[in-house]
């Protein structure tokens, strides 16, 4: 596996095309969620990518802050890559580029309800209670600055 982490203005074409096809196959297609997926928060993110031995997106998740805040989304793993740990290993990275893009910030997720334990290992815990974004239950989850 390769790491690739690039800001948008750093992207090629082809790499955001990429990155765009698997999020819609992921968040539209196979959860059946029909939304605006490619979004304006992806001009200030940076994107970070884990490559599988033929050069294609494993596994994928953008990084973006604000005054009071840095934010993880869109994470995924690649459906038939979903059995080998990517996601711990992506974790890893998208919390490294969040501590040197955004030092000092607390880390916030949307994240599916059903993953609170994957996140909560990472040092997240839950700060609301379970909404539903695109008729799928989410849980807002938050990592303290002091945890890094």
């Amino acid at each position: 596996m390769e790491v690739r982490i690039k800001h948008f203005d750093e992207l090629t074409a082809v790499e955001f095309l990429e990155i765009a096809k698997l999020r819609v196959a992921v968040f539209v297609v196979e959860q059946h969620c029909p939304y605006q997926e490619i979004d304006d928060t992806d001009r200030e993110a940076w994107h970070v990518w884990l490559t599988d031995d033929a050069g294609q997106i494993a596994a994928y998740g953008r990084v973006y802050g604000d005054d009071d805040n840095s934010h993880l989304g869109r994470v995924l793993v690649r459906q038939d890559q979903r059995k080998h740990h990517l996601g711990d290993r992506l974790l890893q990275e998208l919390l490294q580029i969040a501590a040197v893009k955004f030092p000092r910030r607390p880390v916030t997720i949307g994240a599916q309800a059903h993953l609170q334990n994957f996140y909560g290992k990472a040092g997240f815990r839950p700060v609301s209670e379970i909404y539903l974004e695109d008729d799928i239950p989410h849980v807002k989850m938050l990592r303290p600055a002091d945890s890094f």
